[in-house]
């Protein structure tokens, strides 16, 4: 048994403290950033804001208006494969979206074979690889086998939370690995399995890792504010990915449910027994649900939520003296605290 005792930190554990800016106005703020990619024959051009591959946000429709606001989307793994060449087909065809989806596939044949028939209709530019333990040997094995079989395809591989890790998923093949376990709203790992790491000093030490390698990180959960999307670019990120923060959307789509005449929108974990009932046909005997189900208030288009988000982030840069987004986490400084704001009047999701 072994104890680490450095302090670990996470998102309500520090606040971005304000410099002295030239900057006249929020709108001088520039978000878009370029990669070019460790291994991949293509680069990223846009706002490195993803929205996860879960239900409710993973969604063609999503897909659609955040490539067009030069946001990016990772698709859920259960879009069937019609529907996918159809729109893989289409982006290409047009240049603001070709680089800001991604095909999303497990660790096991059946996805590999899947991606397989998707490329002989289509070039898949992007590929997720997602599993929610990326620490195993045969994970590994597995980001080696898809870059051996698509070399001029960028691969975005986790989770992890290590700097370790980062680098061999790196050396594997990948070119951005996702870093975050449990740290999701509706994600119950930490509970059920005692297993994670804070986002904040994961993220920050992750990035540390994966640029020194020339490879890049997207920070995977936590997330619940604008403010935190601004500390976790400021920490290090590359990309961010929104999963509760970016659900409810018209987009979405989604179950809606009418609570005392207010809508609230279904969502839920990728590992809940939701989830599992609806993509695995239940939940496996040797298994436990790791994720809630929720009820969130239903947002509207997601222009909207979008607007709100970057916004934020604007703001951010230009209390931190930063006029473009890229030079965020070369000047933020942070302030370790014990509250970071008011919460007299929040309000909690209702659970389901």
């Amino acid at each position: 048994m072994r104890i680490e005792t450095d302090l670990k930190l996470d998102f309500d554990d520090v606040l971005i403290r304000p410099k002295r800016s030239i900057l006249a106005s929020r709108k001088d703020v520039d978000l878009h950033r370029t990669y070019n990619f460790l291994h991949g024959g293509s680069y990223f051009k846009g706002i490195p804001i993803m929205a996860a591959n879960m239900d409710g946000v993973g969604e063609l429709e999503v897909g659609e208006t955040l490539s067009a606001l030069d946001l990016f989307t990772c698709y859920k793994k259960d879009i069937d494969e019609g529907s996918l060449i159809e729109v893989l087909s289409l982006t290409t065809q047009l240049r603001y979206q070709r680089n800001n989806v991604a095909v999303t596939i497990g660790r096991n044949d059946y996805d590999f074979d899947k991606l397989g028939r998707i490329s002989k209709h289509v070039q898949v530019a992007n590929i997720c690889i997602d599993v929610a333990n990326g620490y195993s040997q045969a994970f590994v094995d597995f980001v080696s086998k898809v870059r051996d079989n698509y070399p001029n395809s960028n691969i975005f591989a986790g989770n992890v939370v290590t700097g370790e890790m980062v680098e061999e998923l790196l050396l594997a093949g990948a070119d951005v690995v996702k870093v975050g376990i449990g740290s999701g709203s509706v994600c119950t790992t930490r509970i059920k399995t005692g297993v994670g790491y804070p986002q904040f000093s994961c993220i920050a030490e992750c990035a540390d890792a994966a640029h020194g390698l020339n490879g890049h990180i997207i920070a995977d959960g936590g997330c619940t504010t604008p403010g935190d999307v601004a500390k976790a670019f400021g920490a290090g990120a590359d990309f961010v990915m929104l999963g509760s923060m970016l659900a409810g959307s018209t987009e979405g789509g989604g179950k809606k449910i009418k609570v005392d005449r207010k809508e609230y929108v279904e969502f839920y974990g990728m590992s809940s027994k939701k989830a599992n009932e609806k993509h695995n046909g239940g939940l496996k005997d040797y298994r436990t649900s790791e994720g809630r189900r929720v009820a969130i208030p239903y947002k509207g288009p997601m222009k909207n939520i979008v607007q709100d988000i970057l916004g934020g982030v604007r703001s951010a840069c230009t209390y931190a003296g930063a006029s473009k987004l890229k030079h965020l986490s070369k000047c933020a400084t942070f302030v370790r605290c014990t509250k970071t704001h008011s919460k007299i009047y929040e309000t909690s999701t209702l659970e389901l």
